[in-house]
């Protein structure tokens, strides 16, 4: 479904582990912005049987159910340029993205 790089892993891996709770991370797309749709990202608290599951060594990762169309064969990558550090989405799918990089469409 997705790929998450070495280097994202290890920072949500990071993240849950500062946050002290939660089982994973869930991706999503949600309805926003010029261009239609942005990412999403979450903490999972719950096993939800109805979003697509991927383990990434040890990281537990859940497409939401309604982002699944969207996001199938993206790649979330983590990176860091001086002092600003960010995920980083690299979707086939998307066809344009908004000039601040907020929202895309697909």
């Amino acid at each position: 479904m997705i790929t998450i790089t070495s280097r994202a892993r290890q920072r949500f891996t990071e993240q849950l582990e500062q946050r002290g709770k939660g089982i994973g991370i869930v991706v999503g797309v949600k309805e926003t912005g010029c261009s239609g749709y942005a990412y999403t990202l979450d903490f999972a608290e719950k096993w939800n049987a109805e979003d697509h599951l991927s383990i990434h060594d040890g990281l537990y990762v859940w497409v939401t159910k309604d982002a699944q169309k969207y996001l199938d064969g993206m790649t979330v990558d983590y990176i860091k340029k001086g002092l600003n550090e960010q995920f980083e989405f690299i979707n086939p799918k998307e066809t344009a993205r908004c000039g601040c990089g907020e929202s895309f469409t697909v």
